[in-house]
């Protein structure tokens, strides 16, 4: 399972700041965006479709272009965590509903 918030925003918004706080790929659905990571040397224009994988513990900036953009971020869930809280559930539910309990 993962995680995806989607994002607008318009030109002549500040930039937007966030803490990465597990790795996530940043993706641009329309117009275009400025990005900035703290300690990379480069800034980055991203088109749409492009993306940008965001490592973890990243503090990353992003601004629209002239025409405002739209953009995604999607996490991986913690993985194991999430299936091992989730399979008794499943377990429990599958007998009944298969009519095998």
């Amino acid at each position: 399972m993962r995680e995806i918030r989607t994002f607008e925003l318009e030109y002549g918004e500040p930039a937007t700041a966030w803490q990465i706080d597990r790795p996530g790929v940043l993706t641009v659905t329309e117009g275009e965006i400025w990005l900035t990571v703290e300690g990379d040397s480069e800034d980055y224009w991203l088109a749409a479709g492009e993306r940008f994988a965001l490592p973890e513990g990243a503090r990353a900036w992003v601004s629209a272009g002239r025409g405002g953009a739209r953009f995604s971020l999607a996490f991986a869930s913690a993985g194991r965590g999430v299936a091992a809280a989730v399979a008794p559930a499943v377990r429990n539910w599958m007998p009944r509903w298969l009519n095998l309990a």
